[in-house]
């Protein structure tokens, strides 16, 4: 009896191994692992050899064409998406929000689904980040789970592609319901994938980020199977909530934004889900909502089963810059005196990285308030401090000055130089004021939603940055408009700090590839990422989408407006590698094991678009060593 007990353990310590070693092979989250650290413990491509990467195969999503024209690149939407391999399937959705399920070692399709078909109207494209996968223990239950433009979750069966009639109605549930009724015609999308914890999919949303009313950015948890509503959490408090107490007035009320649109990260062994909480709406504006604005630009901790608030850390007080919390936060481990401290870090626009115990909330890093300018808005009350982590160093300039003028060409300075005296800036965290004002950095500053990739065995935490800043006045509106004052400028609402070729006006590197040791506080490593064919030397370019990291020391990352898809050495930061893709690759990798072909593979989503000029193309792209 004894011995067939212990035959009965050890196959099931056995089959927990192999379990893990398979999961270790694949992709099944957006992050890598529900904590985002996007690392990969495999190392059959590894830094000797990365050099021999070549392209396994294309698919080609069929969406080229997909808003916009040739010559008005702003409307094309970016293909971002990163997709997740399970038991040798890729899932990934289009900017049009179908998705899609592929053989990962050959990229022939295995189905699609399509969440526009049968409506009416011009089919509407958007960026869409991915998708969340869940199984029952037993295995016999998998699905992909995905939010919608048009506010909807829906459970499709991971084999065939068909809605789980068991969830919701039909496979879906109108998130709309309870938070958007009184605005039918605001948006309310799902453009990242939801986090899943034990039985729970749990979805925040992209809102409007003008006017100041609106739909609900509330977090909520649903049953993966049933689809029945479990819990909610106010990310603008309620009366007798945690918080509350920072809006002035009924200043709460309707107030939309304060929204999660990014990605949550999951912590399974100590319960807790982690909510990269944007800006209260409307962004550049706040005289409607004076106070601290909790839990607006906040790192909210909650515990995962039942959505009750365990910490919060406030990044941006009363923010009139946009300044939301657009990356995954990162679950990684700290070494300090001797024993290792569970810790999540949280990247900003503002080119700060801010590192917290994970279970308390305490900054593991020092972080002083330090006085800001006020703004000279009528009505407007700028908070008069702001968090200043002390470590690790700020990743980007957040200030500008004669001496920093772009000098890369005779034309280019002095388009630069005339802009740059035009507009007041007094440092950090300067208002938008009533004169056109310089924000550096600006709302595609900093880490933006590109996140971060980590190491644990190196401590490294690898971060791509912008150094971009934006440029804009507050300007009154006429009285029977909702907001008193709106940012404006010659380039629009969301003017950027470039010349005419998109070329940052502040000299490069102007962006970079960022190695932080976690540990230390420091950086270890910092290079220039990308590079302008028409100018001399690294000069980085503006870059959207993040890094992954391998066993094998290789950080790949695309995200660079030149098109190119790079392999660097974790250790030093050295470029190893580099292919051309057919269009920007503005997605974060991932990589995989072929269960056939015993593979490595990388894969990427090119396909340009977005805030940026350059082709468009609507590929999928995966590279793996030769057989030679």
């Amino acid at each position: 009896m004894a011995s067939a007990v212990t035959a009965i353990a050890g196959r099931l310590i056995f089959l927990l191994l192999l379990a893990s070693r398979t999961f270790a092979q694949e992709w099944r989250f957006y992050g890598g692992d529900a904590g985002g650290t996007r690392f990969s413990v495999l190392q059959q491509i590894n830094r000797k050899n990365v050099g021999g990467l070549k392209r396994a195969w294309s698919y080609h999503i069929g969406e080229a064409e997909r808003g916009g024209n040739q010559t008005d690149r702003h409307h094309i939407a970016p293909f971002e998406s990163t997709p997740l391999m399970v038991d040798g399937l890729l899932f990934f959705s289009t900017p049009s929000n179908r998705v899609i399920a592929l053989d990962a070692e050959t990229g022939h399709e295995i189905w699609q689904f399509d969440p526009q078909a049968g409506h009416s109207g011009p089919r509407q494209f958007f960026q869409h980040r991915g998708v969340a996968y869940w199984q029952s223990q037993k295995g016999d239950d998998r699905r992909i789970l995905f939010g919608t433009f048009d506010g909807r979750l829906i459970a499709l069966n991971a084999k065939t592609g068909k809605p789980c009639p068991d969830f919701g109605k039909d496979g879906e549930i109108n998130l709309r319901t309870g938070v958007a009724d009184a605005y039918p015609g605001a948006e309310y999308s799902v453009t990242s994938p939801p986090a899943v914890y034990q039985d729970l999919v749990i979805t925040g949303a992209a809102v409007p980020e003008y006017p100041a009313k609106g739909p609900s950015g509330v977090v909520r948890a649903f049953n993966v199977r049933s689809g029945q509503l479990v819990w909610t959490f106010h990310t603008i408090p309620q009366p007798a909530e945690a918080g509350h107490e920072t809006w002035q007035d009924d200043a709460w009320k309707e107030r939309t934004g304060a929204n999660v649109w990014s990605t949550m990260s999951v912590d399974s062994e100590h319960g807790l889900v982690f909510l990269p909480v944007g800006s209260a709406s409307y962004d550049f504006y706040g005289a409607d909502r004076k106070g601290m604005d909790l839990f607006a630009n906040s790192l909210v901790a909650l515990d995962a089963a039942t959505g009750k608030l365990r910490w919060h850390y406030q990044m941006v007080h009363h923010d009139i810059w946009d300044y939301d919390m657009p990356a995954q936060p990162i679950l990684i481990t700290l070494r300090r005196g001797g024993r290792e401290i569970p810790a999540v870090a949280q990247m900003t626009k503002m080119g700060f990285v801010f590192i917290f115990d994970r279970l308390t909330g305490k900054p593991l890093f020092s972080v002083e308030e330090r006085r800001v300018p006020e703004s000279n808005v009528p009505g407007e009350a700028a908070w008069p401090t702001q968090p200043f982590p002390l470590k690790p160093p700020p990743l980007v300039r957040q200030s500008f000055g004669e001496a920093d003028i772009s000098d890369v060409t005779k034309e280019s300075h002095q388009y630069c130089a005339e802009l740059a005296h035009s507009l007041k800036t007094r440092g950090m965290y300067t208002p938008y004021g009533l004169e056109s004002t310089l924000v550096m950095p600006g709302t595609l500053g900093g880490g933006n939603w590109s996140g971060a990739s980590f190491d644990r065995e190196s401590g490294y935490l690898f971060v791509n940055a912008n150094e971009l800043g934006a440029v804009g006045a507050m300007q009154p509106q006429p009285p029977d408009v909702p907001e008193r004052y709106r940012r404006g400028a010659q380039g629009g609402e969301y003017a950027r700090f470039w010349d005419e070729n998109q070329w940052p006006c502040q000299k490069p590197p102007w962006g970079t590839l960022n190695a932080i040791d976690v540990n230390k506080g420091e950086i270890a490593w910092k290079v220039p990422l990308g590079s302008v064919e028409a100018l001399q030397g690294k000069t980085g370019t503006p870059n959207l989408g993040g890094s992954i990291v391998t066993a094998g020391g290789v950080v790949f990352i695309g995200a660079t407006v030149d098109r190119l898809f790079r392999a660097f050495d974790a250790r030093t930061g050295e470029e190893l590698w580099a292919t051309e893709l057919e269009a920007s690759a503005h997605a974060t990798p991932m990589t995989y094991m072929g269960k056939k072909s015993g593979k490595q593979f990388v894969v990427i989503a090119a396909g340009g678009g977005g805030y940026f000029r350059g082709r468009v193309s609507d590929i999928l792209a995966a590279f793996a060593l030769s057989n030679k």
